[in-house]
């Protein structure tokens, strides 16, 4: 018989770097979650995703056991890493701060496929893009479509 969910938890966390610190302890110390327990597990299985910011959702069960969903890095921390800016524009209609091509947007988009919610990768560029304009990013070239 299947468990009774009791929460879900969403923790954006540094992959291989969980620990009891906020905010990964007291998120699941008040749900009554093993904090050690988490981030072994986290941790094993982000070995080689070390330093990346990485979503992850946690299911809490009624009897205080838990699974995790770890997604893909968030689409403003790649894009960030693309353009090699330590953070976005504060004025982005007025002061881009820097640039990403389209093929640079088309490999972002195919890495995020399976957490946007779209069903072709020019869908999912067009959300990148999207999220690099509100970010003061220019995206230069040509659009593929």
């Amino acid at each position: 018989m299947a468990k009774e969910v009791e929460t879900f938890i969403k923790l954006q966390v540094k992959g291989g770097q969980a620990n009891p610190a906020p905010p990964v302890g007291p998120a699941l110390g008040a749900k009554g979650v093993n904090i050690m327990e988490f981030c072994k597990r986290f941790n094993a299985d982000t070995q080689d995703k070390i330093g990346q910011v990485l979503p992850v959702t946690i299911t809490v069960f009624k009897d205080k056991s838990f699974t995790f969903l770890i997604k893909t890095p968030p689409a403003a921390v790649q894009l960030l890493l693309a353009a090699k800016l330590k953070s976005g524009s504060p004025q982005s209609n007025m002061q881009k701060v820097g640039s990403v091509t389209w093929d640079q947007v088309k490999t972002i988009a195919e890495s995020k496929m399976v957490d946007l919610n779209c069903f072709t990768v020019e869908s999912g560029m067009k959300m990148i893009a999207g999220t690099a304009r509100s970010m003061g990013i220019n995206v230069t070239g040509t659009a593929p479509w």
